[in-house]
């Protein structure tokens, strides 16, 4: 399957889409910090984010990142921070970065859930 590639700049983090179909997207990142999701710390590295469109996305580590952890999420509203570039955003609280959403273009943004 072809793919098409995408790379943006947003809060120190750089990323690629790889769209395959409208349904499912698979997003490659390098995070130059720690950051959290749902209360778990997830090393500085590069991470493979899969959204199968169910709600549910995966977080694994890559290239001698070790993590692993799924996430659950909602439609963001909104536009895209970024414009039409896939972007993940992310608050800081206190010392800690804290992943809030996750966009793959223009519209189609989706928020996680939890802490």
């Amino acid at each position: 399957m072809l793919f098409k590639r995408r790379a943006a700049l947003l809060a120190a983090a750089v990323l690629v889409l790889l769209g395959g179909t409208a349904r499912a997207s698979i997003v490659e990142v390098k995070v130059p910090f720690p950051f959290q999701v749902r209360g778990q710390t997830l090393p500085a590295g590069e991470y493979r984010l899969t959204n199968n469109g169910d709600g549910v996305i995966a977080i694994l580590g890559e290239r001698g990142t070790r993590a692993a952890m799924f996430a659950m999420t909602i439609p963001a509203s909104g536009q895209d921070p970024a414009g039409n570039k896939p972007t993940l955003t992310f608050k800081r609280d206190e010392t800690n970065y804290r992943l809030t959403s996750i966009w793959a273009s223009g519209t189609d943004g989706r928020t996680v859930t939890g802490k």
